[in-house]
């Protein structure tokens, strides 16, 4: 049992030696969704105009004419997303409650009882106020939340899937390695090719279920995290 328990700890650790001294690589194209989308539907190839009458006509219907639509609109395409974050929140609330009550009750005569205990009880103690409570309850809470966002990127992205009802679902993935630590930008979700802008831009707001990550990973990033050990302990203790 400890060899088996020493073996699994051991597992991630040696994942780790293999990249002592290396450089952090790449994440793999082939096998994604982009990968598939670019290879299995070709790119519309530019063609040269055929017959004098296109040859001296200014309008052509090509994609790469000055008049043609450049905008991505079928599987394989790509567009730029436009991510602009600068998001501020403020939000303060404060609740409060008071109360306070008295009750009493007493007794001062039923057929002569309560003057005939009274002599029997010990003296102050009177059945004319047998019974008095009071209660007094005060409660208060504040709370506030401050968050300030701001980021500004530009990724390109592929279309990877067009739904029956046109709409497009893009991919997108940037990778930039800098010495031993890479950052890595993913943007996924679902677009209208109405909204796409002439200059085959969207902007972050317009997709709809949008995924945007924007990290790191390498040298920097494993010396931020903790041990596997303190997420372990983390995770298991209860106090």
């Amino acid at each position: 049992m400890r060899i088996l328990l020493l073996a699994l700890l051991l597992v991630p650790a040696c994942s780790k030696l293999s990249e002592v001294g290396k450089e952090p690589a790449f994440s793999p194209l082939e096998g994604s969704y982009q990968h598939h989308a670019m290879y299995s539907s070709l790119l519309p190839e530019y063609t040269e105009p055929n017959g004098p009458t296109e040859a001296s006509s200014l309008w052509s219907a090509n994609s790469s004419s000055l008049f043609g639509d450049r905008r991505a609109g079928k599987r394989g395409d790509i567009l730029t997303v436009v991510i602009e974050i600068d998001d501020k929140a403020e939000i303060s609330n404060s609740s409060g409650r008071s109360r306070s009550g008295s009750q009493s009750m007493g007794i001062p005569s039923l057929f002569g009882i309560p003057q005939r205990l009274d002599k029997v009880l010990p003296d102050g103690a009177s059945m004319a106020d047998a019974v008095s409570t009071a209660s007094d309850s005060q409660f208060s809470g504040q709370g506030s939340v401050q968050r300030n966002e701001e980021l500004t990127l530009r990724v390109a992205a592929t279309v990877v899937e067009k739904l029956p009802n046109g709409v497009l679902r893009i991919e997108g993935q940037q990778e930039v390695r800098v010495n031993f630590e890479i950052r890595e930008l993913i943007v996924t979700g679902y677009v209208r090719p109405a909204d796409i802008s002439r200059q085959n831009e969207i902007t972050y707001d317009r997709i709809a279920g949008a995924r945007i990550a924007y990290g790191g990973r390498g040298q920097i990033s494993d010396v931020q995290q903790p041990r596997y050990g303190q997420q372990i302990t983390d995770t298991i203790l209860p106090f």
